[in-house]
């Protein structure tokens, strides 16, 4: 009688297992978008700014608001490249994200993404804060609204994301317990709209005749329109500031607030300077390696805490 002996996987066949193992989490990773979540620190913005952080172990609260937020915009990304995926493909930089690629299957990107973001919306409970579950739950709602309608209406979509940016300094406000400033929101709300209308002017400019067929909303909006209306609403973000400042009860914290705003112009100016040219690169990317930017950001954190 002739016994076959079982065949087993030798190191080539384990090798190539973990070759795919491992692109698969370098292609998670890379959809997860890691350089785009320090706009989650914005978490921290009302609580810092209103110079305490409310409850007992307030810190501790916020952090893992931002956390949630963290894992809250990761839900979004990969849904998102999932429904952006065709869109993507015909643009020169996003058709290598890598849900357009192929190297993220998109039924794996859409599973990961609703299960992520309800683990961040779970973040609210297990803190016993509802309230924190709700406006983490609304943003997720409001993202996918965006993606999967708003993002074609004109204006609309730019409030869209700026409303994104608003609930991340609202959910730092609610963890810590910290009633925000109005103000203070108002100066997050605009800020964000500042540079969601220079990212729609960055990618007129960069993609020129192919604009519109990458995003149709696109061809509702000028050039020049879109500069004007960043100056605005940079202008707007400064007189904001400056009132929130001057509204300070504390005399020492209304100087040092006031003297901050001054490297706020300054970093306004200069992302203004930058997003003219800002080429195919992302505004967001253009704002992190700059180094004058930098050392505007870094003044105005040390005037910004001296005041508090």
């Amino acid at each position: 009688m002739v016994t076959t002996r079982a065949r087993t996987p030798g190191p080539p066949r384990a090798r190539a297992r973990f070759g795919e193992a491992a692109s698969w989490l370098s292609a998670l990773t890379e959809s997860a978008r890691p350089r785009q979540w320090p706009k989650n620190l914005l978490v921290f913005a009302a609580p810092l700014a209103a110079a305490s952080l409310g409850r007992d172990e307030g810190f501790y609260y916020a952090l893992g608001a931002g956390a949630a937020f963290v894992a809250a915009s990761v839900a979004v990304y990969l849904v998102n490249d999932v429904i952006d995926a065709d869109r993507d493909r015909l643009h020169p930089v996003k058709r290598f994200r890598p849900v357009a690629a192929g190297r993220l299957p998109a039924p794996h990107a859409l599973a990961l993404g609703l299960g992520i973001g309800a683990v961040a919306v779970s973040f609210g409970f297990w803190f016993g804060q509802p309230m924190l579950a709700a406006v983490i739950a609304a943003y997720l709602a409001l993202s996918i609204l965006y993606s999967v309608a708003f993002k074609h209406v004109a204006v609309i979509e730019l409030t869209f994301v700026a409303f994104g940016f608003l609930l991340r300094a609202l959910a730092g406000a609610v963890a810590a317990s910290v009633p925000p400033s109005g103000w203070f929101l108002l100066v997050c709300s605009l800020g964000a709209l500042m540079v969601a209308i220079a990212k729609r002017f960055a990618e007129l400019r960069a993609l020129r005749d192919d604009a519109v067929a990458h995003r149709p909303v696109l061809k509702w909006y000028t050039p020049r329109a879109l500069r004007g209306s960043q100056r605005l609403a940079a202008v707007m973000t400064i007189a904001a500031y400056l009132l929130w400042a001057a509204g300070q009860s504390s005399p020492w914290m209304r100087a040092w607030h006031l003297a901050s705003a001054v490297p706020v112009a300054a970093a306004l100016l200069r992302f203004d300077w930058l997003t003219g040219r800002a080429g195919n690169r992302p505004v967001e990317d253009m704002i992190v390696r700059d180094r004058l930017m930098a050392c505007a950001e870094a003044g105005w954190l040390l005037l910004f805490a001296g005041g508090l």
